[in-house]
């Protein structure tokens, strides 16, 4: 196993000669201080099946399989597909997920740790994804704003962003709301998370699933306090040129981890929508979404 320093990007490192089979306690070790202090991990030139793919995530945390069954893989509920193929029996994965900026199941109780992805097919430009490092958007907040969230919490929710179901066709809009609401209850988190391994200050706030702001007695706050967050980190720039964001594309054989409590993340979709498909493994760890410091 080598690893090293990525050229041309602003994070992460690149493994090469990475062979899951015979990775050593120590590799692994290795690997996990990286995720957690380099954000981002790209293991190149990997060739897994389905069942190889969800060994792998295992290394790194408890996978968890998503909520909605649509997303799923028919040989391992483990594995969320992302897929706008057309297959004569079925389709497999649901078309041009997470075009939002957003952390991996944040709108949930138990948010993960590590996300692994793992494209499948790429088309041949425009398929990539843009992240936001949240901890240095902690820190490049101006000292105004770093005072108005001091024990603040914000809640979250998927309803926002929740795609239609083939079954709910016909359903009253109203109903499937409800069920949205029922399924995913929103989410109280602080504002700024302590990161339990690495002790970063980190803004703990996305587009898609932030929706409000409450003071220490849960009192609200203007909404406009999470509309200059959002700005000031970058989520409302649609041009992406903001300081804070950056692009992981992808090359054959790249299965890619992040620390999902930093970064958030938002897809880059081919325009002109050729073939594409990736899988995703996502891992709860053995530490707590933030540590007691931010409670």
């Amino acid at each position: 196993m080598k690893i090293g320093n990525r050229t041309g990007v602003r994070r992460g490192v690149e493994v090469h000669d990475f062979d899951p089979a015979t990775a050593t306690v120590d590799d692994l070790a290795t690997l996990r201080r990286h995720i957690y202090h380099d954000k981002i991990v790209v293991f190149k030139e990997q060739t897994l099946d389905v069942r190889g793919f969800v060994a792998f995530g295992s290394e790194f945390g408890k996978p968890v399989a998503y909520y909605e069954p649509m997303y799923r893989h028919p040989d391992s509920d483990f594995v969320f597909v992302s897929s706008n193929i057309d297959r004569a029996s079925s389709r497999v994965g649901v078309p041009k997920t997470g075009a939002f900026w957003h952390s991996d199941y944040q709108f949930m109780p138990e948010p993960f740790a590590v996300t692994c992805f793992y494209p499948q097919q790429l088309p041949t430009v425009g398929r990539g994804t843009y992240f936001i490092d949240m901890a240095k958007a902690y820190q490049r907040l101006a000292p105004d704003l770093r005072a108005a969230i001091e024990n603040t919490h914000s809640l979250h929710s998927s309803r926002r962003y929740v795609k239609i179901r083939p079954s709910d066709v016909f359903r009253p809009l109203g109903e499937v709301i409800a069920e949205v609401e029922r399924k995913t209850p929103p989410q109280r988190w602080p504002t700024v998370l302590v990161h339990p391994v690495t002790g970063e200050r980190v803004l703990y706030v996305c587009e898609a699933f932030t929706y409000a702001i409450q003071d220490a007695a849960g009192g609200a706050l203007p909404d406009s306090l999470l509309t200059d967050l959002l700005a000031a980190s970058g989520q409302l720039d649609q041009s992406f040129e903001h300081d804070n964001i950056f692009v992981q594309s992808y090359e054959p054989g790249d299965l890619v981890l992040w620390d999902n409590r930093t970064l958030i993340h938002r897809a880059l979709h081919n325009p002109g929508n050729e073939a594409t498909e990736s899988f995703r493994v996502t891992v709860l760890d053995e530490h707590p979404l933030t540590s007691k410091e931010a409670a």
